[in-house]
């Protein structure tokens, strides 16, 4: 399906513009991750429906996509462990986040650590993205870290049990994929802007 879909838009894109192989290359990278998300969002928002738990899965989806949109990290290198693992994560933590309850003392000392994974981490590009602006790089990182302190302070201070995991849990998920150690279990390259920058000489 994949297949058909990519390859009837490329060819109403090359008939409908003028673009060379490297931008060509550029825009089917693109349209296979919007392709990806689509159909990954639509099979885990209808398993979440059939379990009864759509609104959560939906509000954490929301959450942790704040944070991960400064911070990035790593991504799977075939789409069916990426949908394996984001059925995981946005099906299952939303249950544990429903659950399970954690106590506010407990909360400061697991979002105390969690600031400094993702101050220390963020942000974590990859091969095909690497971040190579420098300024750009500090702003994600510090943007990252602001939003890290905010979420940690929601968590703390409302009352709603399943809201309040979800800014811990979400921390938590994105803490793990810019971790260097995940990038090497994955035998993924880690910090890919300084391979970029040697490979260019600059």
């Amino acid at each position: 399906m994949k297949k058909v879909v990519m390859n009837y838009t490329m060819n109403l894109i090359k008939k409908n513009g003028n673009y060379d192989e490297d931008q060509l290359a550029i825009i089917k990278y693109g349209l296979e991750g919007i392709y990806l998300t689509i159909t990954k969002l639509i099979i885990i928002l209808l398993l979440a429906y059939l379990l009864n738990i759509i609104k959560e899965v939906i509000i954490f989806l929301i959450i942790y996509n704040i944070i991960r949109m400064p911070s990035f990290g790593l991504h799977a290198t075939k789409s069916w462990i990426c949908l394996l693992s984001s059925t995981i994560i946005f099906i299952g933590l939303p249950i544990v986040c429903k659950y399970i309850y954690i106590s506010n003392s407990i909360k400061v000392i697991i979002g105390l650590i969690l600031i400094l994974f993702i101050y220390k981490n963020a942000p974590a590009d990859t091969l095909k993205r690497p971040i190579v602006n420098p300024k750009r790089r500090l702003f994600y990182k510090y943007c990252s870290t602001f939003i890290a302190i905010i979420f940690i302070y929601c968590s703390i201070l409302i009352n709603n049990n399943f809201l309040s995991n979800c800014f811990i849990f979400t921390l938590l998920v994105q803490c793990f994929i810019t971790a260097p150690t995940t990038y090497k279990l994955f035998n993924l390259p880690h910090n890919n802007y300084l391979t970029y920058l040697a490979n260019n000489n600059i």
